[in-house]
Parts: structure tokens; sequence; C-alpha cells
């Protein structure tokens, strides 16, 4: 009878605990609404894009105005209200994760008003044409809306916020991209900075949950369908490495002209125009995207969701150009200052390196190098290799190719790094320096360069709203 009082005495420890339980069941329902708000996020920004094109179809040359006022009025509105919903959002999640940040200002980063904020602008910034993901975006929003749970977890409990800003973040990467692995990999190697050892099982439960809201919502289905590849043949080998280090090169140039276009600390011409004049400036970048897109026929407008798919499916259509104005358009939708992310452009651009480089070579495999080219450039733009094959093979439901989709993941993100710090990292860090400075009573007060405002009066070029970018 020793086994079965053994037995009773472990189910009234665990049963008996209260907080312990309702800890679990706060952050489970949250994780549940945060896979819902991420697939109602979807939604509508496919809505969102679906009016655009049906606007444009009527009448080609409204691009032309509606997206540069478009542009324009989201970054005032951004400006205005939510300065902390600018950019992709993932910076602001690695901010609010810094040890640096005290607990009563990661409000400066996540909140339900910045989430809300985030939603309801990007999903604008689709609706203008711009050249943007909601990828990045649903990270912000999923860290906000799991941030809340703590206000109903009880004072004794084993969930940090550190792990529910971990727990939000890589759910919005699960539910946006129906890839639960793949927010679970990306919590791993972007978010956690520090091992969750106590709750680390509830946390990946709350991940796979709401990814799972999203397989439910959504169906158990690949984004881009299934991959048809043969065997992986000799033939391959060579054009696959090219690839590998072509999308490292326009990766980590992609990923370093972000930085230094955001970051802010330039004092060209058009780094202090956009200080001085973001909403002005803004609208200049929507115009030139809306002029490339009317030019390339409308090929460079959203976030490339439909040309991936039809590269994939072997429609012809797509010129071999469209990776250079696609890489040229998400760029200034990010310099421009509005909120979005590069996930979705990203993938749009590899793919479009795949095939280029599948006609350069003349390979038939055209499938296979489209999807090493997603995993290739995204690896390397975000230098997050394993988070970008594990997305690629679950969005393309390409098990088959698993080793190779790693490989050039891996070689991609290590020709980036000789260019370019890593993205993320490096815009979390620019987002540190909205935190209010610190009185510093002993010695003298540190002049600005000449020429550079000073305080918070003007528009600073690393601590205003402006450049909450991603």
């Amino acid at each position: 009878m020793r086994w079965y009082l053994r037995v009773l005495a472990i189910l009234h420890r665990e049963l008996g605990q209260f907080d312990l339980w309702w800890s679990r069941v706060v952050v489970l329902t949250y994780a549940v609404l945060t896979g819902l708000s991420i697939v109602l996020f979807a939604r509508t920004t496919e809505w969102s894009l679906a009016l655009f094109f049906d606007m444009r179809q009527a009448a080609w040359w409204s691009p032309l105005l509606w997206t540069p006022l478009s542009t324009a009025a989201i970054v005032w509105i951004t400006h205005r209200w939510v300065p902390g919903a600018a950019g992709s959002g993932i910076p602001q999640v690695m901010a609010a994760l810094d040890s640096k940040v005290e607990r009563s200002q990661r409000g400066l980063f996540i909140s339900l008003k910045l989430a809300l904020g985030k939603y309801l602008l990007a999903s604008w910034g689709l609706l203008a044409g711009l050249s943007l993901g909601r990828e990045g975006p649903s990270v912000q929003v999923g860290a906000g809306i799991m941030h809340n749970a703590r206000h109903w977890l009880p004072k004794r409990n084993l969930v940090s916020e550190h792990g529910l800003l971990v727990a939000g973040g890589a759910a919005g990467i699960a539910a946006a991209f129906n890839t639960p692995l793949g927010g679970v990999m990306f919590a791993i190697e972007e978010l956690s900075r520090r091992p969750e050892q106590r709750n680390s099982g509830l946390i990946i439960a709350a991940i796979v949950l709401a990814g799972l809201m999203g397989v439910s919502m959504q169906g158990n289905t690949s984004y881009f369908g299934i991959i048809r590849v043969d065997e992986f043949r000799a033939d391959l080998w060579w054009p696959a490495l090219l690839l590998a280090i072509a999308c490292g090169l326009a990766g980590g140039l992609f990923s370093r002209l972000m930085i230094r276009s955001l970051a802010g600390v330039e004092n060209d011409r058009f780094s202090r125009w956009r200080r001085r004049q973001p909403v002005v400036f803004a609208g200049a970048c929507g115009l030139l995207i809306a002029l490339i897109g009317v030019v390339n026929q409308g090929i460079t407008f959203g976030g490339g969701y439909a040309h991936s798919r039809a590269m994939l499916n072997g429609e012809a259509g797509i010129p071999v150009v469209y990776a250079l104005f696609m890489f040229l358009t998400t760029w200034l939708t990010a310099w421009s200052g509005v909120p979005g992310g590069i996930f979705a452009p990203s993938l749009a651009i590899g793919g479009a390196l795949g095939n280029d480089i599948a006609l350069l070579t003349g390979n038939a495999q055209v499938p296979a190098l489209i999807a090493l080219g997603m995993t290739g450039f995204l690896a390397a733009a975000t230098q997050a290799p394993l988070t970008a094959f594990i997305i690629v093979m679950e969005m393309v439901n390409g098990h088959a190719m698993v080793l190779s989709l790693m490989a050039c993941a891996l070689v991609a993100s290590g020709v980036s790094r000789m260019l370019s710090r890593p993205l993320y990292g490096a815009l979390a860090q620019v987002q540190l320096l909205r935190l209010p400075a610190k009185q510093m009573p002993q010695g003298p007060r540190k002049e600005a360069p000449a020429g550079e405002p000073e305080g918070d009066k003007k528009m600073e070029p690393t601590r205003g709203p402006g450049n909450s970018h991603s």
C-alpha cells in the first residue's frame, strides 16, 4: 500500500497548490487569446491588401496619391500617439527583455495600447500598398497581450514577466506563420537571453498552444503549399552554394543598410531631413514606393506572399529585377518609419533570388532553389539561421529538404556576419536609447556636437520617436 499512499501524496501536493494551477490557467488562457488575436490580425492585413489591389485595379494611378498620403498619415499618428509602435516590433520586445529596463519602463516598448496601435497601423500600411510584413508586428502584439496576464497572476507564482514576454513574442511568430515549432525556436534563438528554469515547460506550452490556435483557425496546411523535390542530385550543389553566398551578401547588405538608416546616427542630408520633418520624409518615401510599384505593374506592392506562392507553383510573369525592386521598396518602407516588419518581404526577396539563380544556371529544380533562397535571405537579414530554416521548412512543408535548408541558412548567415551586425540586436540597442536619461549629479554636463539638437526640445537622431524601428 505504500505506493498507493505515495501517489495520493503526490496528487495532494500537485492539486493542492492553487496558485500554481491558477497561474497555468491564466497563462494558457492568454496564449489562446494571443493566438486568436494574431489570426484576426493576419486576416485583417489580407483584407486590407486585397482592398488596395481592388483600388489599384479600378484606377492604376491611385497609388501615386493614396500611398504617400497614407504613409505620411501613419507616421504622424505613430509619432503623435504610439511612438513605440514604429518599426517591426521585434527590437521593442528585445529591449523590454533587457536587464537595464525597469519594470515601470516596459510600457515604452510593450503594452496593450501599443499592440492595438500596431494592429491598426500595420494593417493600414498594407492598405496603402507598402512593402511590409505582419510577422514582426505580431511579435509585439503577442508580447503586449501576454504581458497583460501579469495583472491576473497570483503574487506567488513561477511565471516571470520575462517569461510572459518571451511566450507572447514567440506565440506571435507561431500563429502568424502557422508554425508552432518555428515560434519555439524563435524564442530560444532571438528572445530568450536567459533560461527560464522552473517554468520553461509552461512557456513552451503557451507558445505551442498559440500556434495551434492559428492552425485550427487557418487549417493544418502549409502557407506556400508542398514543394515537390526530386532526389537532391549533385547538379544542385553548386547552384545552391552560389545562392547561399548571394543571399548572404544581399542579406548582409540589407541588414547593414537598415541599421545605418534607422539608427539615426548618420548626418547626411536625408538623415537630417528625416529627423527634422519625419512626416514629409515618410510621404516622399511613400511616393517612391508608389512610383516603383506603378512602373513594375504592381508586383512590389504588399509583402510579396502572392508572388512567392506563384514562383513556387511555377507560374511565369515574375521579372528578373523583382528581387532588386522588392529590396528597395522594403528598405524605403522601413526607413519611412511606419509600423511593419521585414519577414514576408525577406521571403519574397530570397525566393526571387532563388528563381533568378535557377534561370541563370538552367537548373530544373526551381522550387527547391526558391525555398533555399527564402531560407538564405531571411537567415542573412535576421542572422537567426535556425529560426529561418524551421519557419521555411514548416511554411512550405519541405521536410525532405531539412539538411539543405539548414546548410543554406548557416552559410548565408555566416556570410552576412562579415558585412553587418545582427539587425534586431542593433535596433534593440537603439530602442534602449528611448529610456529616460538618468540624472548624473557629478561632473559637468556633456555638450552635444555642433549642429545636433540638445535635450528633449528637439528630436534627437537616436532618441526621437521616429527612430523606434525595426
